[in-house]
C-alpha cells in the first residue's frame, strides 16, 4: 500500500561547501512504527531528520509526506524534540505546555485535557506549578517532550532524547515512546548514539556514518546478520602483539573474524565460551600478557564495528 510510508526520502544528499553531510540517502519510514537513526555524533543523523521535516532544505533529492511533497505537507503532523533543550525559564510547566498549545490553536477543552494528561504520562504532574527554571535536567528534557506533543502530532521527532538522563528518567522517557507508538498509533523517529536505547525502542534502525546509510533493517535481523555468536574482547599490555596474535587467532577453527578495534582484538565465534580455552593456550604459547578479556552476547555495537571497523563513539 503506498499510505503505509508516511515519510519518504528520495536522493537525499545536504553539502555545507565541500563538506558532505548527508549522501544520497534512500528510506521509507511507515507509518505507526518507532524508526531509529544510528551512528556516531556527527554522523548525519541530525541533518537527515531536519531535512525530512522541512526545517533545512536539501542540496539535492526528495521529501515526501504522507505521499505529499514536503514543501505542500501539513507542517502541524510533525512535533520536533530537539537535542538542545528550548524552555521558558520563568513559566512554570503547566504554564509553559497551555502557551505551546495556544500558540498551536488547540482549542481550550481540548487543551486543558492534554495538559494534566502529558504532566501525568510524564511524570511531571507533582511539578505542575513549579517554575521550569527550579527543574532538574530530566525534569527539563521530558517537559521539552510534552511541549513537542502538545498539538497531538503524527509524526513525533526525537533527537538525542535521552542525552544528560539519569536512568530513572530514560526508563520513563523509554515507556512513554512505546505508549506513543502503541496507544495512539504514533510514528517517531529517534536519533540516538546509544545502542541499547535503540535496540530496545526501535522496530527498524538505520545504521549511519559519514552521511551514507549503511543498513536499513529490525534489530534482530541486524545482529542475526553478522552472525548471531558471542564476542571475545582481549586488551593486550602489548598492543604491538596484537597482529602477531590475530594471526594465530585466525587460524583456529569455528573462528568468524578477528579484528583490531581502537586497540583491542575483537574475536567472534558461535560458541566463544567453548573456544576460550584454545584461545587462552595460544595467548600463553606466544608468551602474551593479557590486561583485560570480556566475553558478551552480539549486540548492535558488533554490528556497527563490523560495518565501520569502529567503536560508536560520542
Amino acid at each position: 500500500m503506498m499510505d503505509e510510508f508516511i515519510i519518504e526520502a528520495n536522493n537525499l544528499s545536504k553539502s555545507f561547501g565541500d563538506f558532505v553531510a548527508v549522501d544520497n540517502l534512500n528510506l521509507k519510514i511507515k507509518k505507526g512504527e518507532v524508526f531509529g537513526f544510528l551512528g556516531p555524533n556527527g554522523a548525519g543523523k541530525t541533518t537527515s531528520i531536519k531535512m525530512m521535516v522541512g526545517l533545512l532544505r536539501p542540496t539535492s533529492g526528495q521529501i515526501l509526506i504522507d505521499g505529499t511533497e514536503i514543501r505542500h505537507a501539513d507542517k502541524l503532523k510533525i512535533g520536533i524534540c530537539p537535542q538542545d533543550i528550548v524552555l521558558w525559564e520563568s513559566l512554570t510547566c503547566k504554564e509553559s505546555l497551555k502557551f505551546m498549545g495556544e500558540m498551536y490553536e488547540v482549542p481550550n477543552d481540548i487543551l486543558k485535557t492534554r495538559v494534566e494528561s502529558l504532566l501525568e504520562d510524564l511524570m511531571l504532574m507533582d511539578k505542575a506549578n513549579t517554575l521550569v527554571s527550579n527543574l532538574s535536567g530530566g525534569m527539563k528534557r521530558r517537559l521539552n517532550l510534552a511541549m513537542a506533543l502538545i498539538h497531538s502530532p503524527e509524526i513525533v521527532v526525537l533527537d538525542e532524547p535521552s542525552e544528560g538522563l539519569d536512568p530513572q528518567s530514560r526508563r520513563v522517557l523509554w515507556n512513554f515512546i512505546r505508549s506513543l507508538r502503541d496507544k495512539e498509533g504514533k510514528t517517531v523517529i529517534l536519533t540516538t548514539h546509544l545502542m541499547d536505547e535503540a535496540d530496545g525502542l526501535s522496530d527498524r534502525i538505520a545504521i549511519i556514518d559519514h552521511g551514507k546509510l549503511m543498513r536499513l533493517d529490525t534489530p534482530k535481523n541486524l545482529k542475526k546478520e553478522i552472525g548471531e555468536g558471542d564476542i571475545v574482547e582481549i586488551h593486550l599490555f602489548d598492543s604491538k602483539m596484537n597482529q602477531k596474535l590475530i594471526s594465530r587467532l585466525k587460524t583456529l577453527e569455528n573462528i568468524d573474524s578477528v579484528i583490531e578495534v581502537d586497540g583491542i582484538i575483537n574475536v567472534r565465534a558461535l560458541n566463544a565460551v567453548g573456544k576460550l580455552p584454545e584461545i587462552m593456550s595460544e595467548v600463553q604459547n606466544m608468551n602474551i600478557e593479557i590486561a583485560d578479556l570480556s566475553l558478551h552476547p552480539n549486540t548492535l555495537e558488533d554490528v556497527f564495528i563490523e560495518l565501520t571497523g569502529t567503536r560508536l563513539r560520542e
